[in-house]
């Protein structure tokens, strides 16, 4: 199969070898997995991590949308012929390639009114926006009246489809940030009842608005270089969950306030195997349900083409500038 590799001695963007197209073999699914034809793909921050550090060659991409071509012994949920979507497990080989193997637990099936591309810009996103607004934070569907939720960086993937889940599925006052004109109108057309600028002091932009604290900071970016003003716009028994990955975090600040610190991971649950890892099928299902209904929108920002290393190249470079606006996508292999 065809499949674009990472090169450890050429990690940086802008050098044409650091993403290569290459042929490896056809995967083969073990008991509880899925062989799935890719037919387009996301990419991710985490992409670009790891293609960065990597210490040796690796197949990245971890948002993937395609077809069920075999199964294992022991899968119960899908069959071949189906339409899927899913993020995989970080542990295994990415999704870069024509064909991949995932354990079904953790696969959704793809939202029928859905494109492939529109598809894959919605699992790894999804399932760390669930997850950090109703597992790490705890906030239950249809509650949340009289608080108010920050999202620092709600332009980007997980910003866009977590700012839809609290404006649809709560009753929270959704407050996003973003520090250009077009993502601020992006952040306010996904359903924020606010937006303000992350370059400039929070406190008096909120104030401006009459909230002289919010109950909820979700941090996805820069949160060291935020910390200090987070601590200072959060109520006292607030709570702040953040995805990032500060250089360091020191947690004691946060005593006096008494504020509640979480963290989401989305591949935790796979890389432990934990006992309630089925809850990501679970929850992608419902996902693909509220697309299906018109509740959520695909949050596709850019389509670049077919899956190819230069391409891929053109996407990490988009995505380490800091300037992308939802979810890069890619589709069909060529030739």
């Amino acid at each position: 199969m065809k499949a674009i590799i990472t090169n450890p001695q050429a990690q940086a963007i802008d050098n044409a070898a650091s993403l290569t197209e290459t042929t490896l073999p056809d995967p083969v699914p073990g008991e509880h997995d899925l062989l799935v034809e890719v037919n387009a793909i996301s990419v991710n921050p985490v992409d670009t991590k790891i293609r960065a550090s990597a210490s040796e060659a690796r197949v990245l991409g971890w948002d993937v949308s395609g077809v069920v071509r075999a199964v294992g012994a022991a899968v119960t949920l899908f069959a071949p012929g189906d339409e899927v979507f899913y993020a995989g497990a970080i542990d295994r080989p990415g999704a870069n390639s024509e064909l991949h193997v995932v354990d079904e637990r953790i696969v959704g099936r793809k939202p029928a009114s859905l494109g492939h591309a529109d598809a894959a810009a919605i699992p790894l996103t999804a399932i760390t926006a669930w997850e950090l607004l109703f597992d790490r934070v705890g906030v239950k569907e249809g509650e949340g009246q009289g608080k108010r939720l920050l999202i620092i960086g709600a332009a980007g993937g997980v910003g866009s489809i977590l700012t839809q889940l609290a404006r649809k599925l709560t009753q929270l006052t959704v407050i996003g940030t973003a520090s250009r004109k077009e993502t601020a109108q992006w952040v306010s057309e996904l359903g924020a009842h606010h937006v303000i600028d992350h370059s400039q002091p929070f406190k008096p932009q909120l104030e401006q608005l009459g909230f002289p604290e919010v109950d909820i900071v979700i941090s996805l970016t820069h949160t060291d270089q935020h910390y200090v003003q987070i601590i200072d716009a959060l109520a006292p028994q607030g709570q702040l969950a953040l995805i990032d990955d500060p250089a360091t975090l020191d947690a004691v600040p946060l005593k006096r306030k008494s504020i509640s610190l979480h963290w989401e991971l989305m591949f935790t649950r796979s890389l432990f195997q934990t006992a309630d890892m089925i809850r990501q099928h679970e929850l992608l299902q419902r996902v693909a349900q509220l697309l299906d209904e018109g509740m959520l929108r695909t949050t596709t920002g850019e389509h670049y083409g077919r899956i190819s290393a230069e391409n891929l190249r053109r996407a990490h470079a988009l995505l380490e500038s800091g300037k992308a606006k939802g979810k890069i996508v890619l589709e069909g292999f060529a030739g």
